[in-house]
């Protein structure tokens, strides 16, 4: 049977910290504040896997009152997301992401998060589709102040999962 999942995530841009989106290190003068490594396109791949699976989010898996979480890299909550997937004995069958940024450009860099997020998926780099708008200078994003990002996952499993 085919699932899918949607995932959305946003962060705000402050100072002092790295920008890491897609599992990638993204020169910029600001970066993503949160718990982990505050990755927004990560989180929203592993919140539509986890949807598709019929999970609940990325936080019940990965809280950020857990100091283990603490600046981790989010690649890690990518490859658990994978293994719950296998898990049920399932495959992902592709990821389609959108990111949302004012500033930085994010398309020099697409190729790059498509292969690091192929890799924590442990699917093919021609599985994962990502573009990059921005917000038209609209909102807290078009005025530089956060990154946002949406997925959809799609999975196939068993048609056994999930019966009784």
């Amino acid at each position: 049977m085919n699932r899918v999942g949607i995932g959305y995530d946003v962060h705000p841009l402050v100072s002092g910290r790295r920008l890491v989106l897609g599992g990638v290190d993204i020169p910029h003068d600001k970066g993503l504040e949160g718990h982990s490594d505050a990755d927004a396109l990560l989180h929203a791949i592993v919140d539509a896997v986890l949807g598709a699976l019929g999970e609940s989010d990325i936080g019940t898996f990965f809280p950020n009152s857990d100091p283990r979480w603490k600046n981790v890299a989010s690649s890690l909550f990518l490859k658990e997301a994978a293994y719950q997937v296998q898990r049920c004995n399932g495959q992902i069958i592709n990821i389609d992401a959108t990111v949302i940024a004012q500033a930085p450009k994010i398309a020099p860099h697409i190729q790059e998060m498509k292969a690091a997020i192929a890799a924590a998926l442990g699917i093919s780099v021609r599985q994962v589709g990502i573009k990059a708008t921005t917000n038209e200078w609209l909102g807290f994003i078009g005025r530089g102040e956060g990154i946002a990002a949406m997925a959809v996952a799609s999975i196939q499993l068993p048609e056994t999962h999930g019966q009784s």
